[in-house]
């Protein structure tokens, strides 16, 4: 293989810092599904609906 080859192949296998822009895109995500959640929980229609869900389930395990 040629220098430049070697060199090309060389950085196409390096990772150094993969893990850490993994971390944020997870954290990014998570941040993302939290304000949904958030956003979703301010509906009372939702909250209602999710309490009877609670209750029910409650409920039906005594």
């Amino acid at each position: 293989m040629r220098p430049a080859a070697i060199r090309f192949a060389r950085r196409l296998g390096e990772d150094r810092g993969a893990v850490t822009a993994e971390y944020a895109i997870v954290i990014m995500a998570a941040v993302a599904f939290a304000g949904l959640l958030v956003a979703i929980m301010r509906s009372e229609e939702i909250r209602a609906m999710l309490v009877r869900l609670v209750e029910n389930a409650l409920g039906a395990g005594g």
